[in-house]
């Protein structure tokens, strides 16, 4: 129930600076830099303000916003037009004015609302939540109105990544995938990407390298290189047969008793889409171009058509040696802050994965 300030001294450790101890869990931070403001979401549905002094060892309370009935699940504070917008498990998302501490608009949704991307230009904002969709919502004074839904994950939302400058949506889900949505094409081009073994937790898009950093549950932090041309996995196809040998699947009951054969059972490559039976699919291969870093089921033609050089990473991938629960990183000195279920943050220096070597700004250690 605390929040807490730790401060680097000159022998290069953290120490505690100061603390506050709140009524209720806290589930949710932002902090603007610039302004030093504090917003801190609560398992009661409050969001508390505080203002950080200069010298970083004072805090001092400044109002408290209802914003929801339930726990706070992502905040972000727009300074320019001096709102607080909030995400929470009652289901909604709501947005208040930080100089009166009034509420000015909410929204509902049908689904937990579990994490929040906002764009300050447009005042677009960017909900997920625990049925897997995404919702684009656009922020007035005191309405909102549904610009559009997006549909492509198997499991929760659990992680939102929006890219201003390429307009890039980037989001991770509990089904341990990663999908790309290009916003700003307006093309419904989506990249899906493959290579955490349990959900994603967090994501940051690098603009400057174009990477994208991502972090599960697993203690996995995997850096993808978005730098380059990659394919979009294909729809699946559906078919009473299999589309190679023609096979009946068991549920095409008219060509099983035409042609006194035993149904089968209906597989999918993931390079081509179509619906294939195991035999016709007895190859896995990883194809990390379309975003598959693990083996995945190909058809046996599609499997004789990747080569050796087709199958190699376009991510690299690293041990958190933690749960990873929430992450965040300084993109401007190359540092990654993580922090887990079992209690305690690291500080990642990142430089040598990101590349430093480049014209970033990022200073090599």
């Amino acid at each position: 129930r605390t929040i807490r300030v730790w401060l680097k001294r000159d022998s290069g450790q953290y120490w505690p600076s100061i603390y506050h101890t709140m009524s209720s869990p806290c589930s949710a931070m932002a902090y603007h830099h610039d302004s030093r403001r504090i917003f801190v979401g609560q398992d009661n549905g409050a969001i508390m303000e505080f203002h950080i002094s200069e010298d970083f060892n004072k805090m001092n309370f400044v109002k408290t916003y209802p914003a929801h009935q339930n726990r706070v699940s992502a905040i972000t504070f727009c300074l320019t037009a001096e709102w607080v917008i909030s995400t929470g498990h009652d289901k909604c998302i709501s947005w208040m004015c930080t100089r009166s501490g009034s509420m000015l608009g909410r929204h509902y949704f049908t689904s937990w609302a579990s994490c929040l991307q906002y764009d300050h230009e447009t005042q677009h904002a960017f909900v997920g939540d625990y049925s897997g969709q995404i919702t684009l919502l656009k922020l007035e004074q005191n309405t909102s109105s549904v610009i559009t839904t997006l549909k492509g994950h198997e499991g929760s939302i659990t992680s939102l990544w929006w890219d201003p400058v390429q307009r890039l949506l980037f989001s991770g889900a509990s089904d341990h995938s990663i999908i790309m949505w290009d916003i700003g094409g307006r093309k419904g081009r989506t990249l899906l990407l493959q290579g955490h073994h349990d959900k994603v937790q967090a994501i940051c898009y690098i603009q400057l390298t174009r990477q994208l950093v991502s972090c599960s549950a697993d203690g996995g932090i995997a850096v993808w290189n978005m730098d380059i041309s990659r394919e979009e996995a294909p729809q699946w196809l559906e078919s009473d047969s299999c589309q190679k040998c023609e096979q009946p699947f068991f549920w095409n009951i008219k060509q099983m008793w035409d042609t006194k054969t035993l149904g089968l059972r209906q597989h999918h490559c993931r390079k081509c889409g179509q619906a294939v039976c195991g035999k016709c699919s007895t190859k896995r291969s990883s194809y990390p171009i379309m975003g598959f870093e693990f083996q995945v089921r190909v058809c046996d033609s599609c499997f004789e058509s990747i080569k050796d050089e087709d199958r190699t990473s376009l991510a690299t991938f690293h041990e958190g040696k933690h749960n990873i629960s929430h992450m965040s990183m300084d993109i401007s000195r190359g540092l990654m802050v993580t922090c887990g279920s079992d209690r305690i943050v690291k500080i990642w220096d990142m430089t040598p994965v990101v590349g430093c070597s480049l014209a970033t700004g990022f200073s090599s250690r």
